[in-house]
């Protein structure tokens, strides 16, 4: 035990005062300097691992040590994404309200999972998600929660999909060893995101139970071609549950047409998700809100604040018309949790698998709060108009090629040197291409395939991302470029 700790309780107030100011600062200077790390973590696999005892202390150690050995062993090993040059994936940055909101949900340290168990945090989850939904322009109709990711709000999507068939019983018999149940399918397309075949895995469909519905030529789910297989799937016996489309995909952005697809799940009795977590976030503009034309017919939508409105991560939204089938598939009321208030107020714990609960809602309330919808608006407006001048820059040097539209601020694009035919080479001298400029640590950027063809991606979406960044990231492309040729 070091000198001055304590046998038993909490570091001393004083201390913590100290400490706290301590880490603050470093904070602050992170923030400030966050450009003079590298942006991709330059380390081998094992080199944290091996700075760090195999065993425990045994004494208390000093937190200034603690804090040195974050700067001397921790931070080589992390890859900044809120570095303004990372432009790999979607760029989940967070904002310095949303940091100060996790030290308050750090420091309250309460569990939402009832009403009761900290009011506040119900309440305020209920607050901030209606002031979210009118800033997406979705109707009243449609009821929200907050989860950590897409892929669990995706998931209980499913979960709720699969309870509105509700003549198999499945909350009560389960879905194995049951001759009268017909196998449920889930539709989606190949681009859809891959936690919506974990979902449709863990909810018991089977990947055989996903159906890959053909997209056009911008990579959009073809709603022709989805209502010809409901119709194709019905005669060999299976029984279509989900459809789900997405407004901003992975790979390209791309947008299915949430409207036609909508009309058909309506016809059809089908449970309609929209998986808007990261483009969703650009419909607090109003100009932008076309992308989900038709969202009044979907049953549930997913929305991320983390990927694209500045929001430590995690916090997913997930809104629904159909509440009470949500809570039908999931609410389990033991004896030590009912409470006096009962139905009069929201229990958020019988909406989902998680009986404890985090107090997101409070950073979301922060960032909203601090910046504005205004300030919100004019920074997802930034990036959109970044990646426009990016495109047009790409699309004026003769060995680069556009490979998808670009709806929202992510550019696919790949290197095409005149004396290069096959494929093959034009996809290892994009592999190469992208290895050589997140080798410099200067840049992040990421890809993925499209038609079989190696894709390069830029992301902007970075709060700390200017002009300035995406010109210097475009000329180092660039140089490395030229190097291979």
């Amino acid at each position: 035990m070091k000198e001055g700790q304590n046998k038993t309780g909490d570091m001393p107030v004083e201390e913590f005062r100290k400490y706290g100011y301590q880490v603050v600062d470093w904070i602050a200077d992170y923030l400030k300097n966050v450009e003079k790390y590298p942006v991709l973590s330059q380390i081998n696999p094992g080199d944290v691992k091996s700075k760090i005892p195999a065993q425990p202390p045994q004494q208390g150690e000093s937190f200034d040590k603690i804090i040195k050995d974050v700067d001397e062993i921790i931070m080589p090993g992390i890859t900044h994404w809120n570095h303004p040059n990372f432009m790999a994936y979607f760029n989940s940055t967070s904002s310095a309200p949303g940091i100060l909101a996790e030290m308050f949900s750090a420091a309250l340290n309460v569990n939402g999972m009832l009403w009761k168990t900290s009011p506040s945090v119900t309440e305020l989850e209920e607050a901030s998600l209606n002031w979210f939904r009118q800033m997406l322009g979705f109707p009243e109709a449609f009821w929200g929660i907050i989860y950590d990711t897409a892929s669990v709000s995706s998931m209980h999507a499913i979960a709720a999909a699969r309870e509105q068939v509700s003549q198999f019983l499945f909350r009560k018999k389960g879905m194995a060893g049951r001759a009268e149940v017909p196998r449920l399918r889930l539709y989606c397309t190949e681009h859809s995101h891959s936690s919506i075949d974990k979902g449709a895995i863990a909810m018991g469909i089977g990947v055989e139970g996903i159906r890959k519905i053909p997209v056009d030529n911008q990579f959009r789910m073809i709603p022709e071609e989805l209502e010809k297989a409901i119709k194709e799937d019905k005669a060999e016996g299976w029984f279509p549950f989900c459809t789900v489309a997405t407004v901003g995909t992975t790979s390209s952005t791309s947008i299915d047409p949430v409207d036609e697809i909508g009309d058909i799940c309506t016809r059809e009795n089908i449970w309609f998700h929209v998986d808007g977590a990261y483009g969703g976030i650009a419909a607090v503009l109003p100009e932008m809100r076309h992308i989900f034309k038709g969202i009044e017919k979907a049953d549930s939508i997913v929305v991320n604040p983390h990927k694209w409105m500045f929001t430590p991560i995690d916090l997913s939204v997930f809104f629904t018309k159909k509440p009470e089938i949500l809570k039908r598939a999931f609410s389990l009321v033991a004896e030590y949790l009912k409470t006096q208030e009962g139905e009069t107020v929201q229990n958020y714990m019988d909406y989902g698998v998680q009986l404890g609960r985090r107090f997101r809602s409070l950073k979301l309330w922060f960032i909203i709060r601090y910046f504005g919808v205004e300030g919100i608006q004019n920074r997802i407006q930034e990036h959109l108009d970044l990646a426009k001048n990016l495109k047009v820059e790409i699309e004026k040097d003769k060995t680069f090629e556009i490979m998808a539209p670009m709806p929202f601020s992510v550019i696919c694009f790949r290197f095409h040197p005149e004396q290069l035919s096959d494929e093959k080479s034009i996809d290892e001298i994009n592999e190469k291409l992208m290895s050589e400029v997140n080798a410099t640590g200067e840049l992040f950027i990421s890809h993925t395939k499209l038609n079989n063809k190696l894709v390069l991606r830029i992301a902007i979406s970075g709060i700390r991302t200017e002009k300035r960044h995406v010109d210097q990231a475009w000329k180092l492309i660039q140089t490395k470029a030229k190097e291979l040729i």
